[in-house]
């Protein structure tokens, strides 16, 4: 993967996790990993160095706490169903 395909992602990562709601379990995780996303962006912007192994593992997490999110979304969805 290219490092301008990574910074994308970065982006996009970073956009959806800003979409948690606060309420949720997880907005206290995702708020600490938009900060790592928000330094390593600006890192990138600025043309610093930039390791890919730390730009892979906090995409890692990304899609982690998202999946988690998603599914937090619909167990609550279906718990007030009931």
């Amino acid at each position: 993967m290219e490092f301008a395909d990574e910074l994308k992602l970065l982006q996009l990562i970073l956009y959806r996790l800003e979409r948690i709601p606060v309420d949720s379990r997880l907005a206290h995780r995702a708020s600490g990993l938009r900060g790592s996303l928000l330094a390593i962006i600006d890192n990138i912007d600025k043309r610093q160095m930039v390791s890919i192994s730390d730009a892979e593992r906090l995409i890692n997490q990304g899609f982690y706490l998202l999946e988690r999110a998603a599914a937090e979304r619909v167990q609550r969805g279906s718990s007030s169903k009931a």
